[in-house]
């Protein structure tokens, strides 16, 4: 997938992942994410998803849009595949309840740009 249907697509991931990550803490407070291994586990999981899908947007993309910290969101992604033991929860909590809703946005944006080239 090159191009800007790869972006697209690898961009509608970011979206989705954001989303489902939105659902999971519905109605839930940092003290319930701390206790609740499996709504960390799948939340850390999608900012994976979201870190991979990120580091595989054309270089192009990337360029044009440098209000994101695309080098960051893939570094982040990095130490949560391979430190999983040194990751802090507290940090993963500001990211999800701070930072996503301004990435989301950002994200949309850009995608809703991007020309569909799928035919779709």
């Amino acid at each position: 997938m090159q191009g800007e249907q790869g972006d697209k697509i690898r961009l509608q991931h970011m979206i989705d992942a954001i989303t489902e990550i939105e659902s999971y803490l519905v109605n839930t407070g940092f003290t319930e994410f701390i206790e609740n291994s499996m709504m960390r586990f799948a939340c850390i999981k999608q900012l994976e998803i979201i870190g991979e899908a990120s580091n595989h947007l054309s270089s192009n993309l990337k360029s044009k849009f440098t209000d994101i910290e695309w080098s960051q969101i893939i570094a982040m992604r990095n130490v949560f595949v391979h430190e999983y033991f040194g990751i802090d929860t507290n940090l993963v909590w500001d990211i999800l309840k701070y930072d996503l809703p301004d990435l989301k946005a950002k994200i949309s944006e850009i995608s809703n740009n991007v020309i569909d080239t799928t035919g779709s």
